[in-house]
């Protein structure tokens, strides 16, 4: 354990944080998995829908800085991929 004060306070902010940060990436999984389970029912207004729904959380998740801007791309980019070859 830091023994020093400022230290103490960025464990204390950083374990704070990572917390947070498990919260946003729990949150972009789950909506890529509503999307890929409307893709697996072929359902393409659902998957149309939770498409939408995915890529703002990603992007939100990449504007606070969880992930990097490529690979919100990334994501975004391979979900799209997806639902447009439902069509």
């Amino acid at each position: 354990m830091a023994n020093i004060k400022s230290a103490k306070k960025r464990i204390l902010t950083s374990r704070k944080r990572a917390e947070a940060n498990k919260s946003v990436k729990s949150g972009v999984k789950t909506s890529i998995k509503k999307v890929y389970a409307a893709i697996d029912a072929s359902d393409k207004s659902a998957a149309d829908e939770a498409l939408k729904n995915a890529i703002s959380t990603i992007e939100k998740a990449g504007s606070k800085g969880v992930y990097h801007k490529s690979n919100v791309s990334r994501k975004v980019s391979r979900l799209t991929k997806a639902v447009n070859k439902l069509a």
